[in-house]
């Protein structure tokens, strides 16, 4: 019987075993990424005070940047022979971050709870690149310096908005 994901090994030099860890430190990301995505958007539409327009503003970009990585990120996943996620359920199993279903978010709540979670996605960031280093994932590794470097460019942000006087 004919394997059914054969159709999905794209070739690689990299080690397989390496790779399928890879895979699932970058699916880990990924799903983060998207939570985080969603969660800064929900901020966005909801952010309201003195200050909304500065907040909107910022967290629309700040959206804008994290879901340009999605695509890649699981473009990097299939170039390394694996399978990336597939649906919303797929994204929530695999998610760190956490979601916030609330009504109602202070501004100063919003950009604190997304720069605590930028943060947490940049030890994630470092975690990965640990791995795809051990595996010899060049073109990964080179990548994640970029989206760390772009995390904690929102944390900061974050932070600086934050700041009172």
């Amino acid at each position: 019987m004919a394997d059914p994901n054969a159709a999905l090994k794209t070739p690689t030099d990299l080690n397989r075993n390496d790779t399928k860890t890879v895979a699932q430190a970058l699916n880990g990301i990924l799903a983060d990424s998207f939570a985080l995505y969603f969660k800064t958007k929900n901020f966005h539409w909801h952010v309201s005070g003195p200050h909304f327009r500065d907040y909107h503003l910022m967290l629309d970009d700040q959206a804008a940047q994290i879901l340009a990585t999605t695509d890649v990120i699981a473009e990097r996943v299939r170039k390394t022979g694996n399978t990336t996620l597939r649906s919303v359920g797929d994204i929530s199993r695999h998610q760190t971050i956490k979601d916030n279903d609330a009504d109602f978010v202070s501004a100063a709540d919003m950009l604190a709870e997304l720069r605590e979670d930028n943060l947490k996605l940049v030890a994630l960031l470092r975690e990965a690149k640990e791995i795809v280093d051990q595996a010899k994932d060049n073109a990964t590794s080179g990548i994640l310096d970029e989206w760390t470097d772009q995390a904690e460019e929102r944390a900061w942000f974050l932070f600086e908005s934050s700041r009172k006087g």
